[in-house]
């Protein structure tokens, strides 16, 4: 089997995909502790054994070789949420310690507001709805769902359209891209 797969028959490859795709998926929620996370990673660490399949020739347990790519994929994605949650952290810090004192300052947040509702404002009602509940309420993705009669990925959807346009809005708008501005955050800079 495993020698039809380094080979690239897509039969051998859905076959062990079949075979440890379950077993595979509750190994990795031991790591992250959320089934459809799990689910999630499973599929990334089989897309990169197809992408991989080549080199799989000289392996002798294809069970022990998944598992270990599975657990180092795991851990190499908690390292890079924990790095962006340090960041985010950062960031959230540094803006709590900005104080607007001036009137220069109250102009041009206000200014920076009133554009941010214009944004808000020409997304579709449901997409405007479903932002504020899920940012200006916090309320969760399951929650807005229940509250709105959508399913939760209906939810999603609506969030990376509002989120999209927004970072478009920044970026176009203001003529600074996002990341430039997190940059300027994070070394003092704004």
């Amino acid at each position: 089997m495993l020698q039809r797969l380094s080979a690239g028959d897509e039969r051998a490859f859905t076959q062990l995909y079949n075979t440890y795709k379950d077993e595979l998926a509750q190994f990795i929620a031991r790591f992250v502790k959320l089934p459809q996370i799990a689910e999630d990673i499973s599929q990334e660490v089989f897309i990169k054994i197809w992408q991989n399949h080549t080199q799989l020739q000289e392996v002798d347990s294809f069970k022990a070789y998944l598992f270990i790519a599975a657990r180092n994929h795991t851990l190499n994605i908690l390292k890079r949420i924990a790095k962006e949650d340090s960041a985010k952290a950062e960031i959230i810090r540094h803006i709590q310690s900005i104080r607007i004192n001036n009137k220069e300052d109250d102009l041009i947040s206000g200014e920076y507001q009133a554009y941010l509702r214009k944004v808000l404002n020409s997304l579709p009602p449901q997409t405007q709805q479903v932002f504020q509940l899920c940012r200006t309420e916090q309320k969760g993705y399951e929650e807005v769902a229940a509250l709105l009669g959508i399913s939760r990925n209906t939810v999603k959807k609506h969030m990376v359209r509002s989120m999209k346009t927004f970072r478009q809005a920044l970026e176009n708008g203001l003529g600074i891209p996002l990341p430039l501005i997190i940059i300027h955050i994070l070394s003092g800079k704004l």
